[in-house]
């Protein structure tokens, strides 16, 4: 393969500007994850997010997105993983246009071109093509082979590759290969303390305080009940999501209902046993 320079931009490529965010994610650290996050990044290093659905790994990584952005060109390119995404999509596709065959670069591509964090979300869910063509990526090369142009693209400065899965749904088909997972930097999530999810349902929903209280209170006690069957316990985006339906003038029983019991499981005993902290909660 001939190496190709990434300090030009191809024309097809989308300008950096399109994928820099222009304010402030709200996140608030839980411990030493900015910190170790910096590291990783000024020392070229990817990083792997591991957590439970809801967490806040999605918006963790904006928030770092932004906060390097202060102090150098960091955009963010997101690619959420799912089963049929191929390496094709990452890395780019010759397509017909024009009577004429002209190359297209995927999301990875354009990241190692920009110098962008490249992250990739859900990986696990992604076909496992998709994760031999990032080893070139993850050690002192950071190459990417472009095997249909014969190309090898050097990452450029600002480059950083970041995954996130949910351990919790691993499964021998769904898991990441030891190979793979021993070239990241690791960083486990889990959900904020009871004081911490109270400020972020506060700030995200809009709802009054003593609703966000009482919806970090009844996020304790569901998960609680991961011991006695249930899969996944409640996760905080929910409980945002029935901050807001409490704000914009449901009940708050029927909001939690709708927004957490419903879509926590389809179990009639589990749904029983959540309504009734939802009611014993509310009904305070």
């Amino acid at each position: 393969m001939k190496s190709s320079n990434n300090g030009k931009l191809k024309s097809q490529a989308i300008p950096v500007e399109e994928f820099k965010l222009d304010h402030q994610p709200f996140y608030v650290p839980i411990n030493n994850e900015v910190q170790l996050f910096e590291r990783a990044y000024n020392s070229k290093i990817p990083v792997i997010l591991k957590g439970p659905t809801g967490s806040g790994k999605t918006r963790f990584v904006e928030y770092m997105s932004w906060k390097l952005n202060q102090s150098a060109s960091t955009p963010l390119i997101t690619v959420a993983c799912h089963e049929d995404l191929t390496a094709s999509d990452l890395v780019g596709r010759y397509l017909i246009e024009d009577q004429t065959t002209k190359w297209i670069d995927g999301p990875i591509t354009r990241a190692v071109q920009l110098g962008a964090i490249c992250y990739l979300d859900e990986i696990v869910e992604a076909r496992k093509d998709t994760t031999v063509l990032i080893h070139p990526l993850t050690d002192y090369r950071r190459l990417l082979p472009l095997e249909k142009k014969g190309e090898l693209v050097q990452a450029a400065d600002g480059f950083l590759l970041v995954l996130s899965y949910n351990p919790g749904y691993q499964s021998i088909t769904k898991d990441l290969k030891h190979s793979t997972r021993q070239r990241f930097v690791s960083i486990e999530f889990d959900y904020p303390p009871e004081d911490i999810e109270k400020k972020i349902i506060l700030n995200e929903s809009g709802c009054d305080e003593a609703i966000a209280e009482k919806l970090a209170l009844l996020a304790i006690k569901i998960r609680n009940l991961r011991e006695y069957g249930l899969s996944e316990g409640v996760s905080t985006r929910l409980l945002i999501y029935a901050g807001s339906l409490i704000k914009n003038g449901i009940k708050p029983i029927e909001a939690c209902i709708s927004t957490v019991v419903w879509s926590l499981t389809d179990e009639k005993d589990l749904q029983s046993s959540i309504e009734e902290i939802v009611t014993s909660i509310f009904t305070e």
